[in-house]
Formats: structure tokens, C-alpha cells, sequence
């Protein structure tokens, strides 16, 4: 006998574990607040979001995955969230964004500060080496 399992729409599965990647709108992964996401009993399950969340982060909801078959409980879900970019905006939406971004700083976008810097350094370095005749050849 075989048994042929369909891809879900939604939910992957490793062993009783769940994966589930769910969006979040741009606002809430920045100022916080909660997201639904959905669960295999057919309803949805409320997660906080912190400040500042950036895709690929992943929350746990222990309990919510697959039951054993064996007995002995159910497995996890885990969320990776996604963040999503607004489209279709508004001209002052757009005039809100261009404002938020002239006030930027390090602060509020540490990782391609942290990123580019990085870049800098690299290129910085590289060219150092080659005008000291050190560079690879």
C-alpha cells in the first residue's frame, strides 16, 4: 500500500513539526503589535510581534503541529515572518515614507549600516593592498 501525500498550500512539514511563512504588513514588523496565523485545528492563532522584527524571523508555537502518531502529543509550528513592502501608495503615504526616511540614522536601520559599512571596509582594504603591492595576483 502507498500513500501519497499532496503538498499544503500553507504549512510544510517535517516530521510533526509545521512551517509556515507568514506575512507582515511593514507598520506592525516596525511599531510592533499582532499578527493571526493560521493553525491546523482550522482557526488562528494570535502572535505578538515585537518592534522591529525583520523577515526570516521565526516564532514557535509549541504544541500547534502535527499530533504523533503514537500518541504522546503534537508537534510545533514554527512562523518565519516576511515583511511586506507597501504598494499602491497614496501620494502623502508616499510623502510620509520620504519623511520617515530623510529623519533615518543608524538607529533605525542598523543592518544596512552595519552592512554597507562592512562594504566600505572591503573595498577600503582591498585597495589599500594593492597600492601597498601586497593585492593578490
Amino acid at each position: 500500500m502507498f500513500i501519497s501525500i499532496t503538498p499544503h498550500p500553507i504549512f510544510q512539514r517535517d516530521g510533526n513539526d509545521l512551517y509556515c511563512r507568514v506575512p507582515v504588513p511593514m507598520t506592525v514588523a516596525a511599531l510592533g503589535g499582532q499578527i493571526e496565523v493560521p493553525v491546523m485545528e482550522g482557526e488562528a492563532a494570535r502572535v505578538a510581534i515585537p518592534e522591529g522584527s525583520q523577515s526570516g524571523r521565526q516564532f514557535r508555537l509549541r504544541g500547534k503541529g502535527m499530533p504523533s502518531l503514537r500518541g504522546g502529543g503534537f508537534g510545533d509550528l514554527f512562523i518565519e515572518t516576511v515583511v511586506e513592502t507597501p504598494m499602491n501608495l497614496t501620494r502623502r503615504q508616499k510623502e510620509l515614507l520620504r519623511e520617515f526616511a530623510e529623519g533615518g540614522s543608524e538607529k533605525t536601520s542598523p543592518e544596512s549600516t552595519s552592512f554597507f559599512a562592512r562594504v566600505k571596509d572591503l573595498f577600503s582594504g582591498a585597495g589599500a593592498e594593492k597600492a601597498d603591492g601586497q593585492g593578490s595576483h
